[in-house]
């Protein structure tokens, strides 16, 4: 393994609230020893720190009341929706699935907010029928289906209008949502908004109670946020509408040197803005990664360590691409660590690679890992709360991993590994 400059032990903000080192130097998450919780359930294994995501819900709840909406994309279960809910957040689906999970897990319909730049006649009327408390309208060809919808049934749901504010927000262009040049909503520059009102105030077909926007995902910039607000007032305060939700959004710190607002933070950030521009309005946001991505350390099996003299040193891992695409798909960075020794001094650098038939199926190009370790080894990446179940997937019919929950030296298996009989629950043969 080749040396590397910086030797520094993980940075201990990137764990969980509720981490700490036990008398052997051990990592225990909600007062759960994760070496124990990846002999009980296997590697890979995403473990979350329970008590940091019902804290990270309140702060949201305390700065917005109920006009806090967890951004589930995130990461939803059953048992985060639960989470949610009992904290006070309402909850943002983007699809019909994300919506039954949500209506299986027993929340209240009218707790949920249904998004997406695509919503079918199937979505619409489901939303519709059961309830949901607002329908993000993103399109005049979902205004179509709802008034197509409400000549069936005369239903009148509660809607938003999502507008693109014409922001470019300072983050990766995959995730970038504000600039005019967007797939969603309506654009304020070319009057797309101003029109989608009127019509929208004018259809007995939906109920506009509000604007919303969102220009971004992991965006650390404030005065992204700050620019928005004052772009939103101009536009929404004419309006006089009661709602005006600015989106989620805000970034959190991945990896060594990186730093970001809190929720808290960036409330006040909202707030003095909105007071600034003179809006009036309630206002509401959106956080999923913020609320989710610190909580949870996904630990790996190491299988393979591979020297490349003169080259690099490769570790493969028992998961890869198919529980944290991110790396692959916008370069992101994570770091790693040893569990059995967290504090450890990281002198060697290695690329962290799955188990994957892709070549650029990798966990951490760069990664800095202590010298002693083996095959065998109990490996963990921090800050994974977000987006990596969410977004996981069979590939090579790799079966997705388990999720624990851990508060108070109890772990609650939450969501179960796949079996192999999973993967052909849909094949017909």
């Amino acid at each position: 393994m080749t040396p590397v400059q910086s030797s520094n032990p993980l940075p201990w903000h990137l764990l969980p609230d509720n981490s700490e080192v036990s008398a052997d130097g051990r990592l225990l998450i909600g007062g759960c020893d994760t070496l124990e919780l990846a002999a009980e359930f296997g590697t890979p294994l995403f473990v979350y720190d329970e008590d940091h995501l019902r804290a990270r819900c309140r702060e949201a709840v305390d700065a917005f009341g109920s006009h806090a909406t967890y951004a589930s994309k995130a990461f939803l279960c059953k048992a985060m929706a639960r989470l949610a809910f009992e904290e006070g957040m309402g909850i943002d689906v983007a699809s019909g699935g994300e919506m039954h999970v949500c209506l299986s897990a027993g929340i209240p319909a009218e707790k949920l907010v249904l998004h997406g730049n695509n919503k079918s006649m199937s979505e619409l009327a489901l939303a519709r029928q059961a309830g949901v408390g607002r329908i993000v309208v993103d399109s005049d060809d979902e205004l179509d289906r709802l008034e197509s919808l409400h000549t069936a049934d005369g239903l009148v749901p509660d809607v938003l209008l999502r507008i693109t504010p014409g922001i470019k927000a300072e983050t990766h262009e995959f995730v970038a949502t504000g600039q005019d040049d967007s797939k969603f909503g309506f654009t304020v520059s070319t009057g797309a908004a101003k029109a989608a009102v009127d019509r929208a105030q004018e259809s007995p077909a939906v109920n506009l109670v509000g604007i919303h926007a969102h220009i971004g995902s992991q965006v650390f910039r404030v005065d992204s946020f700050s620019a928005a607000v004052a772009v939103l007032a101009e536009f929404a305060n004419p309006l006089g509408l009661p709602e005006l939700v600015v989106g989620g959004g805000l970034g959190v710190p991945y990896v060594e040197g990186e730093e970001a607002p809190s929720i808290s933070q960036w409330a006040t950030i909202i707030r003095t803005a909105a007071a600034e521009t003179g809006i009036t309005a309630q206002i509401g946001i959106e956080p999923g990664r913020s609320i989710a991505a610190a909580a949870a350390v996904t630990l790996y099996t190491v299988g393979t360590v591979k020297q490349l003299p003169g080259i690099r040193t490769y570790v493969a891992v028992d998961g890869g691409m198919s529980d944290n695409p991110r790396p692959v798909l916008y370069g992101s960075g994570y770091e790693a660590f040893l569990p059995r020794a967290v504090t450890a001094e990281r002198t060697d650098r290695v690329r962290i690679v799955g188990k994957h038939c892709e070549s650029g199926d990798l966990l951490i190009r760069e990664a800095s890992v202590p010298a002693d370790l083996v095959v065998g080894d109990i490996v963990a990446t921090p800050v994974t709360g977000a987006y990596g179940h969410s977004m996981g997937s069979n590939y090579n019919k790799i079966l997705r991993p388990p999720v624990v929950f851990c508060s108070g030296g109890d772990a609650r298996l939450v969501v179960r590994r796949e079996t192999f009989e999973d993967l052909l629950t849909t094949d017909l043969g």
